[in-house]
């Protein structure tokens, strides 16, 4: 996580439990004239469009007084989905058993990319098995982790 998804994260975060919602992740991206901060939410009834809006509302609030972002910016309020992004090493343990998508930020034994089930997590590993190979993954080394549907 960016120093400034970190910081965004420390102002977004209360506004969303507050809201009682969780905050799923955020991701937070600058390009050309205007950046944009995308909040992921996450609710035990499931979110619909009024939630979004809502959480929408209120971070829109705290960012006028606080302007943390500079220049011009879009919020984009939505739920994870079911592909859902994996940001947390909560998510991993919470998934165990779930098919996943990982890309790693360098190589790990001569690959990025590793598809398989979730087998959790141990100490700051995500644990992953690929075919017969089970492997341990250094949570800081992910760049990307999403869950696979099958339909």
């Amino acid at each position: 996580m960016t120093g400034m998804t970190t910081k965004l994260q420390d102002l977004v975060e209360p506004v969303v439990e507050g809201l009682g919602y969780e905050l799923w992740g955020m991701e937070f991206s600058r390009g050309g004239k205007q950046s944009t901060l995308q909040i992921f939410i996450e609710h035990a009834d499931g979110v619909g469009i009024d939630d979004c809006e809502k959480v929408s509302r209120q971070v829109s609030s705290v960012f006028e007084v606080e302007d943390p972002i500079t220049g011009e910016y879009r919020l984009e309020v939505s739920s994870p989905g079911i592909d859902r992004n994996l940001y947390k090493l909560e998510h991993y343990v919470r998934y165990q058993g779930e098919r996943a998508v990982l890309r790693l930020r360098f190589p790990f034994e001569g690959r990025r990319k590793f598809s398989g089930t979730l087998s959790g997590v141990e100490n700051d590993d995500v644990v992953i098995h690929v075919d017969d190979h089970e492997f341990l993954l250094p949570f800081e080394m992910i760049e990307r982790a999403n869950l696979v549907v099958s339909l």
